[in-house]
């Protein structure tokens, strides 16, 4: 019995070029989608040939169709692009990816762009520069921390904020910090090292370090914010979910004139010792209908790291861990 042959679809491109690019090294980025969207795909020539279930041949052409002009438009198709594409117009495929993915924040020494990669990050960067106040809530991964960063770097260098200001609960998790070698400094510097890590992603290493020792950029834990008032910064405070309620109430009132704070973290990762309310949990609760705050929920959807992260932390959150 002959097996009827799956329904094809082919596209055609003009820019040889621009095809190329999509086409990816090797084809690498068709074999990529193919097997993301579970269809079979060949190129040749200047077209594409899609075969397989109609709905998934349409989906897998729409993602080659933008991705197409984005590339016309001057954007670096890769291969992360690919399954980001294919992801976000699943979820919703009337979705303008040059919406998205041409929504450039900052450029980094090391000449990458940095833009958002899922709805849910595009809408966080849109609250950023409309909100004072932004909440990012979600799993490691999303790029809370990362465009917040990123956020606060871009709004330093065109002078709409005078400093930036990073802060970061230093929480006992299986350690003591008094059996800790070195001063308080050096004992919650640990703490600290990831919001280091993303600054230096953003910025020259001896340029960030000039900026910190002049103030302009500080990085401390959230202890230290108590009894200050911040003006004219762009404040980060980082994994708020080990924050107490009375931490988190002496941060949002550490806020000045003309300052944005984005306050990041999971509430499925709390470190706090147990009966301690979470003050990221409970802003959650009490300041979501106030006007001039935003939340913005991620999921593992929006994981941007290794595709190996998002189905590690699918896996735990079905199996209740």
């Amino acid at each position: 019995m002959n097996q009827e042959p799956s329904p094809q679809e082919r596209l055609s491109f003009g820019d040889q070029d621009a095809l190329r690019t999509l086409l990816g090294a090797r084809d690498a980025n068709l074999r990529l989608l193919a097997q993301t969207a579970g269809v079979a795909a060949r190129a040749r020539g200047n077209e594409i040939t899609l075969s397989g279930d109609p709905e998934d041949t349409g989906l897998a052409r729409l993602v080659l169709e933008q991705l197409y002009e984005l590339i016309k438009q001057g954007y670096p198709v890769y291969e992360m692009d690919v399954e980001f594409a294919h992801r976000i117009l699943a979820g919703d495929p009337g979705a303008q990816l040059k919406d998205i993915f041409l929504d450039q924040v900052y450029l980094t020494g090391k000449h990458r762009v940095i833009s958002p990669k899922t709805l849910n990050q595009k809408a966080y960067m849109e609250a950023m520069r409309e909100y004072d106040i932004v909440f990012g809530i979600g799993p490691a991964g999303t790029g809370k921390t990362y465009l917040a960063m990123a956020m606060a770097v871009d709004s330093l260098l065109k002078g709409k904020v005078d400093r930036i200001v990073l802060a970061r609960p230093a929480v006992e998790a299986g350690e003591k910090l008094g059996y800790l070698p070195g001063d308080l400094a050096e004992k919650v510097n640990p703490y600290l090292r990831p919001l280091y890590d993303a600054l230096h992603d953003m910025m020259d290493f001896d340029k960030a370090g000039r900026l910190m020792g002049k103030g302009v950029i500080e990085v401390a834990p959230l202890a230290f914010m108590r009894g200050r008032t911040l003006n004219s910064a762009f404040v980060i405070l980082d994994e708020a979910q080990n924050s107490t309620s009375e931490q988190m109430k002496m941060f949002l009132t550490r806020l000045g004139f003309d300052s944005r704070a984005v306050i990041t973290g999971d509430i499925t990762q709390v470190d706090l010792p147990n009966g301690t309310t979470s003050g990221l949990i409970e802003a959650r609760h009490l300041l979501d209908k106030i006007q001039g705050i935003a939340f913005v929920d991620f999921t593992e959807a929006d994981v941007v790291r290794h595709h190996l992260v998002r189905q590690i932390i699918l896996a735990y959150d079905q199996a209740g861990s």
